[in-house]
């Protein structure tokens, strides 16, 4: 039935099956147990009909004896038939072996029946058995994978996820190892088990009878022949049904998310006359497609009504003649409906096991992508311990003391970015840093994290090379506020705590009011139990950035970063949080990213850079008395109007 349907093709199918099969090397055992399981359970499943025709044959051999006289033996009963002339009677009287006068033995045939019972009770039985391994064997390997993925994913640098959107990325991690769970839970149980079946089916019908086997094979080479045929007429029309499916999703989420648009500007008609076009050319697609797709099943059983019919005939001849009994012919027909179920099954199951192995190879791609640099095994850890520090940072030894000596950094080769900078922030300093946007400001802080590597030079911490610390030393005393807000699903409360795990109530309290996010929670019903969705959308973008700086605050870090942390809360908010930043800034060396020049006028040293390069530096009075690049940024910001901007004048339209 899903012949025709587009599946996601894999680009080296072989080697990546088999390394998916890899992925089970671990369970190797349990996989030779749902070997042996599927051996047995399909063996039984196959001997059933062999042993329900015999109870035919003990049926059918009562009823010839009964219709025999009493008194004469199998012989007689024989040369009267043949002296009558009745060659077929006397062959089918040898071959079934009646005893005249005596009918049916139920006894022997109730032993059959509850032979059968037994066979088909093992089977379900094993077939029972093998399923719940192998639900173990996927379930384990795919944990073991989305571990090695998640383990993949912390050790995977930060350029490899500015290269991945983050979407496709995403989907890796949770829709292609879903995809692999189904496909390897399907497709090993029933391609297996149908394998198996093929094998067990073809072998008895042969053992019965050799010339019947080659009827019913006959019909395989005509059901791929016709299911190749309309499965290729049916590819172009379900290609087409997906692509239309997907221009009319993309016209319809266009419309919603635009609606106000469409009735400001009177556009509704135009909408629905496409809407109405692109849903005819889906629905001509998808009628097209499914009718195509549905003759198969017809079809295929059309042909094996034929080969049943074949074998019925050729079966009731040979019975007639003698050459095989009533119960092999019956067990015959039952092997051959056995025959093509597993083969519909193999067939379906094609698309599928592509498709797994598509998704493979995306979850591969992930895991074999360059890993960032490993920790050194013996890191390095600054020694030196200032007199403030606080009770966390005792035994840290963090004074602060950053230096860049000759850096240099390019996100690509053919592009440099920062060429041979030097600069030192002295601890317990702020260090601002403006410039247009692209200048490499936040390279700059980046580089300090170390979520990039540096192309030369080296930045120093307290006088220790960063690059031979441990990555979570390092960050782990760096405060990071971001102008781009990150809360995850949960309380307001789980999220500041987010700084600091295991922090008190009162530590909670204290980092929420310094960063003035109490005034908001207490007009909240539920407070600090508030429950923030996935997308924050309960709160306003202003609320968001002072839990943000709040979860700084309570990380009480020695070194912190501030990425325009105040440009989405108001001018009154603004200036309460400059107060507390004030605070969290001292004892603390600091670097602030701004392109509001008003928010840095009280820093230590200002870098005006562009180009990845620091053109000037010095104090706020400093850089405005020298008339230059911070001169001209500080007069477009408060001296000229909006429309006197490089000489450029607004032109009305119209």
């Amino acid at each position: 039935m899903s012949a025709g349907m587009p599946a996601e093709k894999s680009m080296n199918f072989g080697p990546s099956a088999k390394r998916l099969v890899g992925r089970l090397r671990p369970q190797r055992a349990k996989v030779l147990l749902v070997l042996l399981l599927a051996v047995g359970s399909v063996s039984l499943a196959v001997i059933g009909p062999k042993i329900l025709g015999r109870a035919t044959d003990v049926i059918f051999t009562g009823f010839l004896g009964s219709r025999l006289p009493s008194g004469i033996s199998l012989q007689q009963a024989i040369a009267e038939a043949r002296a009558s002339g009745d060659d077929n009677r006397a062959q089918l009287l040898a071959t079934a072996h009646p005893t005249p006068g005596v009918g049916i033995d139920f006894t022997d045939l109730a032993h059959v029946l509850l032979l059968a019972v037994a066979v088909y009770v093992g089977a379900s039985l094993l077939s029972w058995l093998q399923g719940w391994l192998l639900n173990d064997v996927v379930q384990t390997a795919v944990r073991r994978l989305r571990s090695d993925v998640e383990d993949k994913i912390n050790r995977l640098p930060l350029p490899y996820f500015d290269r991945q959107p983050r979407g496709e990325l995403l989907s890796r991690v949770t829709n292609d190892i879903d995809n692999i769970q189904m496909s390897l839970q399907q497709t090993m149980s029933q391609l297996l088990t149908s394998l198996l079946t093929v094998v067990g089916v073809v072998t008895m019908m042969f053992v019965i009878s050799p010339v019947l086997a080659v009827i019913a094979l006959v019909t395989i080479p005509v059901s791929m022949v016709v299911t190749k045929a309309i499965a290729k007429r049916s590819q172009g029309k379900f290609i087409a049904q997906w692509k239309n499916t997907g221009q009319l999703n993309g016209q319809i989420e266009e419309a919603f998310s635009g609606h106000e648009l469409v009735k400001v500007f009177g556009r509704h008609r135009e909408v629905q006359a496409e809407f109405d076009r692109k849903n005819e050319e889906l629905f001509q697609a998808s009628f097209g497609a499914q009718f195509i797709s549905g003759i198969i099943m017809p079809t295929m059983m059309f042909i094996g009504n034929l080969n049943y019919v074949a074998i019925a005939v050729v079966g009731g001849l040979r019975v007639a003649s003698g050459s095989m009994s009533l119960g092999d012919v019956q067990a015959f027909i039952q092997y051959s409906r056995q025959f093509t179920q597993p083969l519909t099954q193999v067939a379906s199951m094609a698309n599928l096991l592509q498709s797994g192995v598509a998704s493979a190879e995306r979850v591969f791609d992930l895991l074999d992508a360059p890993e960032q640099t490993p920790d050194p095994v013996h890191p390095a850890r600054p020694v030196d311990e200032p007199e403030w520090a606080s009770p966390r940072q005792q035994g840290l030894g963090r004074r602060g003391r950053v230096e860049f000596e000759h850096v240099a950094f390019s996100y690509s080769p053919d592009a440099p970015l920062i060429e041979d900078l030097s600069l030192v922030a002295e601890p317990g300093h702020t260090i601002a840093i403006v410039g247009p946007t692209g200048a490499g400001k936040t390279t700059l802080v980046n580089l300090i994290m170390r979520f990039y590597e540096l192309d030369a030079g080296r930045i120093t911490l307290d006088g220790v090379d960063i690059t031979t610390m441990r990555r979570d030393d390092l960050r782990g005393e760096i405060g990071m506020v971001l102008q781009d807000t990150w809360l995850f699903g949960g309380t307001i409360r789980d999220n500041i705590a987010y700084g600091r795990p295991g922090a008190s109530e009162e530590q909670i309290l204290a980092a929420a009011r310094a960063a003035f996010v109490d005034r908001f929670v207490q007009s909240l019903p539920d407070g600090y139990d508030t429950v923030i969705d996935e997308e924050s959308s309960n709160l306003s973008t202003g609320q968001k950035q002072l839990m943000t700086i709040a979860r700084a605050f309570i990380a009480e870090p020695s070194l912190l970063i501030l990425d325009e942390a105040t440009s989405s809360v108001d001018t009154r908010t603004e200036l309460l949080v400059q107060h507390a930043m004030a605070a969290l800034r001292s004892n603390r060396t600091s670097f602030v990213i701004a392109h509001r020049l008003s928010t840095i006028r009280d820093a230590d040293l200002i870098l005006v850079m562009d180009g990845g390069r620091i053109l000037e530096q010095g104090t706020h009075e400093e850089l405005l008395a020298a008339r230059g690049a911070y001169y001209d940024l500080y007069q477009v910001q408060f001296a000229q109007a909006p429309g006197d901007l490089d000489g450029e004048v607004p032109v009305p339209v119209g």
